[in-house]
């Protein structure tokens, strides 16, 4: 009797975990629905590098898109300085792959707007992010503001500024935040640390942010990106 109630146990949770995985949140199909009018894009815009083991100074910068989730940022004269791992977990990467389900999680109040929160968790252990919670405006559409924890790369808050390709999800301005101690840098970068022991300053930056601004000038959408750009 014990084992017939806990095999109907299971057959009921089986149940229940594939009707949630089954539903769609509306509000993310239509983020969703918005982003599909975009294949690839290539970008101009100017960088910002805020992290203070790192001396770097305004850039212009060119970043590349292609569906599904290739990405890749390139500042002119010089060596992008976005931590590895952590720019690949973009809105585009994170809805493309449909491998997750979506938790409602209440209304905030962000910047005079009245945003839903959906958390986002994967379906697939393979995907190197852990979980996801993303703000959206009902009204646009439009992701205002992400948090992604990955498995290797820390977390990492992400907010959205919106102008002129709104209507296709496009951001006129994104700001990358991250903590400095999980930060990997990139190869050919250096720590600066002045003549302050490396090893104590370290130490001090651990738990200080780091941040990351490209303001967009002009986007050009798609036109055709190569593969071999990435």
């Amino acid at each position: 009797m014990k084992r017939i109630f806990i095999h109907g146990l299971v057959l009921i949770l089986l149940f229940l975990s594939n009707n949630v995985i089954a539903q769609v949140d509306p509000l993310i199909e239509k983020v969703s629905q918005k982003l599909a009018l975009v294949n690839d894009y290539v970008a101009e815009g100017v960088m910002k590098t805020d992290v203070s083991f790192i001396k770097a100074s305004l850039g212009k910068v060119k970043v590349y898109f292609k569906k599904p989730n290739l990405l890749k940022v390139k500042k002119e004269g010089g060596i992008s300085l976005l931590p590895k791992g952590g720019v690949s977990v973009t809105i585009n990467s994170l809805l493309n792959t449909k491998q997750y389900i979506a938790l409602p999680a209440g209304t905030q109040q962000y910047k005079g707007k009245e945003l839903r929160v959906i958390k986002l968790v994967p379906t697939d252990d393979k995907l190197d992010w852990v979980i996801s919670t993303l703000w959206i405006d009902p009204t646009d559409a439009l992701v205002y503001k992400t948090f992604t924890t990955t498995k290797e790369n820390g977390s990492y808050e992400i907010t959205m500024e919106y102008s002129s390709y709104a209507n296709m999800g496009l951001p006129s301005k994104i700001i990358f935040a991250f903590n400095t101690k999980d930060y990997k840098l990139p190869n050919g970068i250096t720590l600066e640390f002045g003549d302050e022991d490396p090893v104590s300053k370290q130490k001090a930056l651990k738990n200080k942010k780091g941040s990351i601004e490209i303001t967009y000038t002009n986007y050009v959408i798609n036109k055709g990106v190569s593969n071999s750009m990435f």
